[in-house]
């Protein structure tokens, strides 16, 4: 049952909701602004202008004082702005700086026990931050054998950090050791672009896929 509709006012790409007050949540689209919105007043509460032409993804990192926006922003020396982090109080960026490969990066995803996220990027593999103030990027650790090539392919991490999963354009799943980055298993999943793994909480080896097309599958 629907309990809260909000006019937004531009095309939504990602929502994320506030961890220490699930009442509050981000929305980010085809805007240069991310909004947070109250659901309980139907009201926007605070606005983060970052003046680019998408947000991609928005992620909370432990806590919530902090996130981290993806967006198509890539310049022509570097890429600034790729990825920023943001206070969420304050609203002021905290680092326009962290990601310095000139590829936009259409999903993240938040490490469950360590201080650390993962990027997807369309250089057709993930890359790996630390969470924390300066969130440097761990050049020693990438995570490829997937292709993404411009579709919005998820990310996912099991309940406890050891497997990280994602989609690929091929329509494969592939499931990468945290650790070693090493590929698990990669799976033929679907026919068409398999742009979301995610790996069930309480069974084990259990994973639900989904692709370009609309179509859920099951994996054991």
């Amino acid at each position: 049952q629907q309990t809260v509709k909000v006019d937004n006012q531009f095309k939504v790409m990602c929502v994320a909701l506030q961890p220490s007050s699930p009442d509050v949540f981000l929305c980010g689209g085809y805007s240069s602004v991310v909004l947070a919105w109250d659901s309980r007043c139907c009201k926007v509460v605070k606005a983060y202008k970052a003046a680019i032409q998408q947000t991609l993804d928005i992620l909370f990192l432990r806590g919530g004082t902090d996130f981290i926006t993806s967006s198509d922003c890539v310049s022509r020396d570097s890429a600034d702005r790729t990825l920023i982090a943001w206070d969420y109080q304050s609203t002021a960026k905290v680092s326009n700086q962290i990601y310095h490969e000139r590829y936009t990066c259409p999903s993240l995803a938040l490490h469950p026990l360590e201080e650390s996220f993962v990027a997807q990027t369309n250089g057709n593999y993930m890359a790996l931050f630390s969470s924390q103030i300066p969130y440097r990027m761990n050049k020693k650790r990438r995570f490829d054998g997937h292709k993404v090539e411009g579709y919005a392919v998820q990310c996912d991490f099991s309940l406890d950090g050891a497997i990280l999963a994602s989609g690929s354009s091929t329509g494969s799943a592939h499931f990468y050791d945290y650790q070693s980055t090493r590929v698990l298993h990669a799976i033929r999943a679907h026919s068409q672009p398999c742009l979301c793994v995610s790996q069930h909480p309480v069974l084990p080896a259990t994973a639900a896929t989904c692709d370009w097309a609309g179509e859920i599958k099951i994996w054991h």
